[in-house]
């Protein structure tokens, strides 16, 4: 049964990503709540958390100060401790479900079967190579912006030496500042834009470093404006789920941790975050397709693997062969 062609769009990556979950919906649900949903609700009760424990340090702090000690204990240790191991946390987990997302859509698009045991295993792997790439791709990123604050100190430092005084006060400098973070802004979306495909081409390819960041930029062009809409599209509704329900969470807190309201609060709004992460896990695989398939470098692929031109997917309800070919809008 065929299909009318996919076109290498927006609409196109988001239909082709959702018809991937539908064809395996168990697989991505069990991935989803072993790294997604965890990831989610982290997400969500995190400010919840960080209330309670500063209100709780506070409260401890009076105390000692009220019992006239001479010396109090500093809370810095763990005010800064806590943010460390969330951090941390957030970062491995997100690393995992990215990889195993990843490997997931990559042979779910060919139409092979998926296990759950085979996206788990991937990680042993892709997780070392890709911690080194998004390790080298913050290093960059620091690199900008402490260049940006040289630039910005070594004009400063030119205008005084050239005689002229500046006004730190002034909404000339603000307007310069303000104009230097836009820029610095734009740059480092521009570099998101053409480094979206990195983390799928560590799984899809086994590089790692600075190659797949290279190997995104390259796969990107021509498909810009369709990486920025996901980037933008995804970012807009993941950020706003997680502070809509991260700040209804906080302010129903005050009814207690096991009132109804505020568990029903905490899995809707972690429910929504994990569909939202799915998909923009699975669309970011189907993009890189779809940019390999504007390269020419898809359909040996698929002559390789079928001895055919086009994808054979078991997508419908049937699972009957779901023809996929794809051309450029």
């Amino acid at each position: 049964m065929a299909a009318p062609a996919q076109t290498l769009n927006f609409c196109g990556v988001l239909s082709e990503s959702k018809r991937i979950i539908n064809a395996h919906s168990r697989h991505f649900l069990a991935l989803s709540v072993l790294f997604l949903l965890p990831l989610s609700f982290s997400f969500i009760i995190y400010p919840t958390f960080q209330s309670a424990l500063c209100q709780s340090t506070i409260a401890n702090t009076q105390i000692f100060l009220s019992a006239n000690f001479p010396t109090t204990p500093s809370p810095t240790a763990k005010s800064l401790a806590l943010p460390l191991l969330y951090s941390i946390f957030l970062y491995l987990l997100s690393l995992c479900a990215t990889a195993t997302i990843t490997y997931s859509t990559y042979h779910g698009f060919y139409g092979r079967p998926v296990k759950l045991f085979s996206a788990i295993k991937s990680l042993f792997y892709s997780f070392l190579p890709l911690i080194s790439t998004t390790l080298v791709s913050q290093l960059f990123l620091l690199s900008i912006g402490v260049l940006f604050l040289i630039l910005v100190g070594s004009v400063t430092k030119g205008i005084e030496f050239l005689g002229f005084d500046i006004d730190y006060n002034s909404s000339y400098f603000a307007g310069f500042i303000i104009a230097g973070l836009v820029g610095l802004a734009l740059v480092v979306l521009y570099l998101q834009v053409i480094w979206a495909l990195a983390c799928v081409v560590v799984v899809a390819e086994s590089k790692w470093g600075l190659e797949p960041l290279w190997r995104s930029a390259y796969l990107v062009r021509g498909m810009r404006s369709v990486s920025l809409s996901l980037l933008l599209f995804f970012s807009l509704f993941i950020g706003a789920s997680i502070w809509a329900n991260s700040t209804l969470v906080v302010s129903i807190s005050g009814s207690g941790w096991r009132s109804w309201a505020f568990i029903f609060q905490t899995v809707v709004g972690s429910t929504v975050v994990t569909i939202f992460m799915l998909h923009y896990a699975a669309a970011n695989t189907v993009l890189y397709m779809y940019c390999k398939a504007l390269h020419g470098e898809l359909a040996f692929e698929i002559v390789e693997e079928f001895a055919r031109e086009y994808v054979s997917l078991p997508f419908d309800d049937e699972k009957l062969p779901h023809v996929v070919s794809v051309v450029q809008a």
